[in-house]
């Protein structure tokens, strides 16, 4: 497995947030829902979008300008989002799909739990191959904020019954 940088590594978890904001803003027009579903699902939601911010801030002046001075990190970026749809989502569009073609909620809690769990084990699997600290720590920082959807989803699923 290759080893990425910080700017890599931030890029692959923003696709991932993008992702799963799809999921969960496609879930919330489902007609199935009551209102304290609809309101957690929507939380989840809005959670992609404050993981997304938050990953893109822990990024430092030297990130930051290391991505300044690459010419070619577009063409970096969109190579990452390949590797991450790869793994997690084939495409945007298929976290809409599978959101929308769930046969019900506890479905869709479920491909919810199953795509966070994929996220930490692909996560899990980087951090195994990174040894520079500064890369490790961003992982880890990342790795906690997709733990706590795993474990809000579960006690959630555990509440349908």
């Amino acid at each position: 497995m290759a080893v990425y940088s910080v700017n890599e590594v931030i890029e692959m978890a923003v696709q991932i947030e993008k992702n799963g904001f799809a999921f969960y803003h496609e879930a919330t027009k489902r007609k199935d829902l009551d209102a304290k579903t609809k309101e957690f699902i929507e939380f989840l939601r809005d959670q992609e979008l404050n993981h997304e911010k938050l990953f893109l801030n822990l990024r430092d002046d030297l990130d930051m300008e290391i991505l300044q001075l690459s010419p070619d990190w577009e063409l970096a970026a969109e190579y990452l989002k390949t590797i991450v749809e790869g793994r997690i989502f084939n495409s945007e569009s298929s976290a809409i799909q599978l959101a929308a073609g769930a046969k019900d909620i506890y479905g869709v809690v479920e491909n919810a739990i199953s795509f966070e769990k994929d996220t930490l084990l692909y996560f899990h699997a980087l951090a195994d191959n990174i040894v520079n600290p500064k890369t490790k720590d961003v992982l880890r920082k990342i790795i906690n904020e997709e733990v706590s959807h795993v474990l809000k989803l579960n006690d959630f699923k555990k509440k349908l019954g």
